[in-house]
């Protein structure tokens, strides 16, 4: 996150604490990778050091080892068990979207209703709150309603996801974006294998374009382009517009890439098209592609129905 911005956020979070001003909850919103949770972990081991003179809050918040903090985290249903989003596989291919399940939101409220161990307060951080599903986002809206002792952080990069009576109960707090400028020079600086990509304007403009003025999701973005095999990166230059070759380009993603490289190759195909063919419905037939795999319809369906449809708009 640009310094200035970094500075800005944490003097107005310094004043909340100075003031004994702080809300019973926060949402943290803006691009990926730009600092929210780190900043949040660092307000909240401010508060607690405040309150209570624990000069040691911040390594074990961080670790997920302190008793009045708990971390809700996305997860995945494997074998009737939750698990968090953090401790899956990376290398397995995950066929379904993580979530924020009603579960997880009813353990808040027991977790509320112990006595705090050591501070004044208790601390709920929620990361990626706009993978919240429709019962657990009712969940915790009825849980923000009710009075607590409880302060709650929701993290998100989409806050057009969350209910508007959610947002309306919390303090929001924006993380602005980098500009292109600073990513290129970030990119340009960095230690990553970008040689190819900085030599080509074309690719390099896309990635840094659908990297949302996230320093940290462009070097994601980096390292899931340069996994994807090259007839991959060759099929979607252009809309195809044989049947076969689109059968072909939809069995190969799918067996090949996981959501997360799926996800990529959408956001970049997107911008790409538009580029080249300023064809409004294509962006929109990729983004139905993006939401039919959100919604746990199979990939490998989604990506050929999507594709047969751009061809059928190109005909």
């Amino acid at each position: 996150m640009n310094n200035k911005y970094a500075n800005e956020i944490k003097c107005k979070l310094d004043k909340v604490i100075q003031e004994n001003i702080i809300s019973n909850a926060y949402i943290f919103y803006g691009p990926e990778y730009v600092g929210k949770k780190e900043t949040a972990l660092r307000f909240i081991a401010e508060i607690i050091r405040t309150k209570n003179s624990d000069l040691d809050a911040y390594p074990k918040i961080k670790d997920n080892n302190y008793p009045d903090y708990l971390k809700i985290e996305p997860t995945y249903i494997s074998k009737g068990n939750l698990i968090n989003q953090s401790e899956i596989d990376k290398e397995k291919n995950q066929t379904t979207k993580p979530l924020i399940r009603i579960e997880q939101i009813r353990n808040i409220k027991v977790f509320l209703g112990k006595k705090s161990i050591q501070s004044t307060k208790k601390f709920i951080l929620i990361e990626n709150a706009d993978l919240l599903n429709e019962s657990s986002s009712n969940c915790l809206l009825k849980t923000l309603e009710e009075p607590t002792n409880g302060v709650f952080i929701l993290l998100t990069s989409r806050l057009n996801l969350l209910l508007d009576t959610i947002i309306s109960r919390c303090q929001t707090i924006r993380f602005k974006p980098s500009s292109y400028q600073e990513l290129k020079q970030i990119l340009e600086q960095s230690k990553h294998n970008t040689t190819d990509l900085l030599s080509d304007s074309e690719i390099l403009e896309n990635l840094i374009f659908i990297s949302n003025g996230s320093p940290g999701k462009l070097v994601n973005n980096l390292e899931i382009w340069h996994q994807i095999p090259e007839n991959i990166k060759h099929d979607i230059k252009y809309p195809l517009k044989n049947y076969e070759s689109i059968l072909f380009l939809a069995k190969h993603i799918t067996s090949q890439l996981d959501l997360n490289h799926q996800e990529l190759l959408l956001n970049y195909m997107q911008r790409d098209w538009w580029k080249k063919t300023k064809n409004k419905r294509f962006i929109e037939i990729l983004e139905g592609i993006k939401n039919n795999i959100s919604s746990n319809i199979q990939p490998r369906i989604s990506w050929e129905v999507g594709l047969l449809k751009v061809k059928l708009k190109d005909s």
